[in-house]
Formats: C-alpha cells, sequence, structure tokens
C-alpha cells in the first residue's frame, strides 16, 4: 500500500513559485498583480497572495517549541487550557458574592470584581469572596490606584488567614497609573512610586500579578494591531525598568506584570499578534537577565474589543466576538473576556452574559480548542504575519525607547496623537465605506428601530470623568459606528421619516444593480427605501415616487442612459423631491451643468451625503 501511494505522489512534479506566478499572471489576464492579489495592510506590511515552503523556512519562528524560551508557541506543553472570565460590576459585596457563586456554576471559572474605593476593608473582602474558594477559581481585583496597595495587603491577609497554598492562587490586581495618563489626561506620576511596594506584597504568590499594562484601551480606540503590540511592550517595558530601577529582583518583577490585551476582528492578524508579543515580551525581559527563563512568560488577558460593536444589528456583534474569541484561544493566552453584545447600548444582562460565557464554553467543550497547543504553528500565512507584525510593532518599540521611553511618550502627547489618528483615519474610511461594519454602513437591516436605545454615555476614554482641561492630551476615540449611528438616530426623531424611491429604468442589469446599492446606501441613514421592477418612462417614475411620498428620489439606471434620463427626470420632478443619480456617468459634467448635484457611488464619502440629505429635509 505504502508503495502503491509512493508511487503516485512520484509521478506530479512540484511546480515552482515562479511557474505559480506565472499561471497567476495568466489567469489575471494582463492586470496588475500588485493592484489585484497584494494586500497592503494597514500595518505597515504587503500579504501576498499565497506563500510557500521556502517562504517559511528562512523564519525563526518555526524552530520553537511550546513552552520554551521564546514561547511563540505558548507558555505550555502539554494542552491550551485558557480561563473563561467574566467581570463583576457589582458594587456592593453580598450582590457581587452572589453573583460569582451562580456564574461559577455555569462555566466560568475566573472572577474579576470591581471594589469601590470607598468599601476597601477587611470586611467588604470577607463578604465578598465568602463561599469563593481562591485556591481554584483564579480572582482578579480593580480598584482605584490610590488603594490597590491597601487592597493588596487585605487580600494577603485574607489568603494567609484562609491558608491557601500560596502556589495555587491565581489571579491579579488592576494597578496601571498610566493608563489613566494615556486615556483621560490626568497625571498619576506619583502613584508609579507605590509598584515595588505592590510586588512586595505579593512575592510569595508565584501566580498573583499586580501590574498591568490594558493595551485593550488602546484597542478600544481603534489602535491598529501593530500600534496596540508595539505600546504594549513598550508599556510594560517601562513597568519593568522602574521596578527594577527601584531594587526589585527582575524575575520578580517581571512575574508580576500582566497584559490585558484587546481582539479586534482581523482573525489571522490577531492570532499572530498573540504569538509575536510573546516572543517579543520574551526578548525583552531577557535582557534584564532573569534567573530563569519561566520570568519571561508573558501572561495575557485578552478582551474582545468594542470599537467594531455597533448599537443597530446588535446581535452581529455575536459573531464579531465569536471570531475574536477563536483567535485568542487559539492563540494561547492565559484568559480571555468576551464582551456582552449589548455592551454598547445598556448595562448587560443575564441574557447577554450568559451568551458571552456560552462562546467560550463552545469552543472549549464542543470544538476542543483547549486540547491542542499552538495548532496554527507551521501555517506558512500565519508565520510570516507573526514574523511581520513582530517586525513593524518592534520598530514603534524602538521609537518609543528613543524618546525616553512609554511615560515619557505619553508625557509628550505622541502615543495619544498617533492612537488619534488612526482613529480618525478609520472613521473617514467608514464614512467613504472603504472600512465596511456589517449591518451599519453596509447591508443595513432596512427595518430596524432603535427601540428606545442610546448608546452608552460617559467620557469616550473610559476615564468616567472629563477629559477637558487635562495636563497632559488624552485619547478621544468613539466607536467606529458611532457617527453613522448618531445619524439614524436623529432620522428616526424627526417628524417623518424620509422615502427614499428608485425610479428604475433601462438597462435590466444596471438598475437593478445601482437600485440594490442606492437601498443599502439611503437605508444606513435610516431612510424608507423603495425599490421598483422597471418603469417605461421616467415620468410614470416620478409619477409613482410622488405618490408614495418620495422625499428622495433616485434614478437607477447604466451610465449610457443617463444621458438620455437624467435631465428630463430632473425637470419632470421640479424640485418636488431630492433628485439623485445612482453612479458617475462620464456625462456627469453635463449633468451638473443642468442643475443635477446629487451623485452616490462608491467612491462618494457615504456619511457626508447622507448628512447633506438630512440638512436638505430639515433633520
Amino acid at each position: 500500500m505504502a508503495n502503491n501511494k509512493e508511487k503516485l505522489f512520484t509521478e506530479f512534479t512540484a511546480p515552482t513559485t515562479q511557474e505559480w506566478l506565472d499561471k497567476i499572471q495568466v489567469d489575471l489576464k494582463g492586470a496588475d498583480f500588485q493592484k489585484r492579489l497584494v494586500w497592503r495592510t494597514n500595518e505597515g506590511f504587503n500579504v501576498q497572495p499565497f506563500y510557500r515552503r521556502e517562504d517559511v523556512e528562512k523564519l525563526q519562528t518555526p524552530n520553537s517549541m511550546p513552552g520554551e524560551f521564546p514561547f511563540v508557541r505558548g507558555n505550555k506543553k502539554e494542552d491550551n487550557v485558557w480561563y473563561i472570565r467574566q467581570e463583576i460590576n457589582e458594587s456592593d459585596a453580598k450582590a457581587a458574592n452572589a453573583k460569582a457563586l451562580e456564574i461559577l456554576n455555569k462555566g466560568i471559572d475566573s472572577l474579576s470584581f470591581r471594589v469601590p474605593r470607598e468599601k476597601v476593608s477587611e470586611e467588604y473582602v470577607e463578604q465578598l469572596l465568602e463561599g469563593i474558594h481562591c485556591d481554584i477559581v483564579e480572582v482578579n481585583f480593580s480598584t482605584c490606584k490610590c488603594h490597590s496597595l491597601e487592597l493588596a495587603k487585605i487580600l494577603t491577609a485574607y489568603f494567609e488567614k484562609k491558608g491557601y497554598d500560596k502556589e495555587k492562587v491565581v489571579g491579579s490586581i488592576e494597578w496601571d497609573p498610566i493608563s489613566k495618563m494615556v486615556m483621560a489626561g490626568k497625571d498619576k506620576q506619583s502613584l508609579l512610586a507605590t509598584a515595588p511596594a505592590l510586588v512586595e506584597a505579593f512575592k510569595d504568590y508565584p501566580h498573583f500579578r499586580c501590574i498591568s499594562v490594558n493595551s485593550v484601551a488602546l484597542c478600544n480606540s481603534g489602535a491598529y494591531i501593530v500600534q496596540e503590540l508595539g505600546y504594549a511592550l513598550s508599556w510594560g517595558n517601562e513597568y519593568l525598568q522602574q521596578l527594577v530601577d527601584a531594587g526589585v529582583e527582575p524575575t520578580l518583577a517581571a512575574s508580576k506584570i500582566k497584559f490585558n490585551m484587546g481582539v479586534s476582528e482581523n482573525y489571522f492578524m490577531e492570532i499572530a499578534k498573540f504569538r509575536a508579543a510573546r516572543m517579543l515580551w520574551a526578548q525583552i525581559v531577557k535582557q534584564y537577565e532573569p534567573k530563569c527563563d519561566c520570568a519571561c512568560k508573558m501572561c495575557v488577558n485578552a478582551i474582545t474589543t468594542t470599537y467594531n460593536m455597533t448599537l443597530f444589528d446588535s446581535h452581529v456583534n455575536l459573531l464579531r466576538s465569536q471570531t475574536e474569541t477563536m483567535s485568542a484561544a487559539l492563540a494561547g493566552v492565559h484568559s480571555i473576556v468576551v464582551t456582552p453584545f449589548d455592551a454598547t447600548y445598556e448595562t448587560p444582562n443575564d441574557f447577554s452574559e450568559r451568551i458571552a460565557r456560552n462562546q467560550q464554553l463552545l469552543l472549549k467543550e464542543e470544538c476542543h480548542f483547549d486540547k491542542v497547543v499552538d495548532p496554527s504553528s507551521g501555517s506558512y500565512y500565519i508565520e510570516e504575519l507573526t514574523t511581520s507584525l513582530a517586525n513593524e510593532s518592534w520598530k514603534i518599540f524602538l521609537k518609543v525607547e528613543e524618546e525616553g521611553g512609554f511615560l515619557a511618550a505619553t508625557l509628550a502627547g505622541t502615543v495619544q496623537d498617533d492612537i488619534n489618528a488612526t482613529n480618525e483615519k478609520r472613521h473617514l474610511h467608514a464614512a467613504q465605506r472603504r472600512e465596511f461594519i456589517l449591518g451599519t454602513n453596509q447591508y443595513p437591516n432596512f427595518t430596524e428601530k432603535s427601540e428606545g436605545k442610546e448608546p452608552v454615555s460617559g467620557c469616550s476614554c473610559g476615564c468616567g470623568s472629563s477629559c477637558e482641561d487635562s495636563p497632559i492630551k488624552a485619547i478621544t476615540a468613539t466607536r467606529l459606528a458611532a457617527d453613522f449611528e448618531n445619524l439614524r438616530l436623529a432620522t428616526e426623531k424627526a417628524k417623518k421619516q424620509p422615502v427614499a424611491f428608485m425610479v428604475t429604468i433601462g438597462s435590466l442589469v444596471w438598475r437593478q444593480a445601482r437600485a440594490q446599492f442606492s437601498c443599502n446606501f439611503l437605508a444606513s441613514a435610516g431612510y424608507k427605501v423603495i425599490d421598483n421592477l422597471g418603469f417605461q418612462t421616467v415620468e410614470e417614475g416620478i409619477d409613482a415616487a410622488l405618490a408614495a411620498g418620495a422625499d428622495v428620489v433616485v434614478l437607477c439606471s447604466s451610465d449610457e442612459e443617463y444621458a438620455e434620463y437624467a435631465v428630463p427626470a430632473f425637470k419632470y420632478l421640479d424640485s418636488r423631491a431630492i433628485f439623485v443619480v445612482a453612479g458617475a456617468p462620464a456625462c456627469s459634467e453635463d449633468l451638473k451643468a443642468a442643475g443635477i448635484e446629487n451623485f452616490i457611488h462608491v467612491k462618494v464619502n457615504q456619511l457626508e451625503t447622507l448628512k447633506d440629505f438630512n440638512a436638505k429635509l430639515g433633520i
């Protein structure tokens, strides 16, 4: 059997890369290979349409083994188990405890508590952790940065009182004053001196971390993947350097740092991001000469992003967060938080939190993602992405270091400027439909209403207070869909829902294609769209539009036929509604000379066009 199989395969000659390229060029029929097939990513590098063994053989990443330095293939050797973590935002200790005990019976094995600054006390912690075995369940805490050390001492005393094996206590305190500086522009430099004391408090707890790098805030502000990665590394190095300078032994210092990183919708790129992050962080820590390589392991809590989430068609958020969760799980992170699908417009309820939990349980219990270590290893594509992301993010890391480190760059505002610029660019691309938001600027639900839903209010940086008059620059990002949502909500509040009527005439193929495009385009603002099978004359179409109460009349035909139909239709309408031509025909200048102002096509700014229509309609 083996011999027959060998003979079968020897009959085929493996084509060379050049032969593949020659075949592709033939199929392209003269089109430019670079323009048609090479992906120019936002991350600063190009991605080829295919890779071969010869491409990956020159890379270093495939030479690593799981659980071994530089940990590109993960921190574990035996399995890919991660913690399923849920945030608990109850301020009352008994209520938070009751919720924790409930969800521990529903698949959660990692809890995250927010402790109000005014309630940090032994009594509060006793009530909060009643019945919770902290040597079995991962426990994470956050409180005001000014009270983190006090909370740390209370927690260690509680662990001692319970007699827990220090080796088995897994968790963290989220202490990250630099995040307040980056996101809210608040000067928290005075708090940085607390770090060595925090580390000292937990020095006997090898799996409890107390210094956080919250680069998830950058992800939620629109940062590209390479930006989040590069800045996260520099952010972590800032804390590590400060701890070492304060006299903390490097092995201990590195073992106390935890990264809370975001996960965006770019599936394969996000898998590669976490692999590259572990590899680069290991190299950074190695320079401090720790006692063992285990200190070089990067501990990552991955959180699905809110930046791409939407208020309208919100159940699509489940699809977004599911692929994001898959990326993080396959990449081998320590723990994952799935953001509930309704988080953009309300406090998540029991149903949305249940679904968020089950999204991870599905990957574990039914897809067995926890069984295989680094299943993406050896993939030519992902290995190439890992190396490319590592190279580009390292450039950002070195640039920040040249500026004096992450703290200095934050005080100078260069980090904030970079993220704000990216956010503005992405909002522009969304407005131009160069970046699609399913259900918002692309394929909206024509009949959906907000039903009282409003975007969650508060400072866009997440600081919980006004960023005005801050001594340091702040990141001022909003969700990618926010502009379209505000437009659609404004339309809903109008006295009358605008009606857009498609006057389809001429070429069947062109009129149908342009009517579909126009319906999607205008429904993004909440207009009622009426499509049609076709009219014999423009007069017939205009009469039908006016009979339907149209506020916007869209002429849908072919470029060639617009020269015949557009001007007569425009004149017959006689300003009784907004007249729009779907497309950018060669005769556009002639049509403009005749008084036609409005054209919608793939190259216009959709958001600005819809805002202009709303203004003309008095909305």
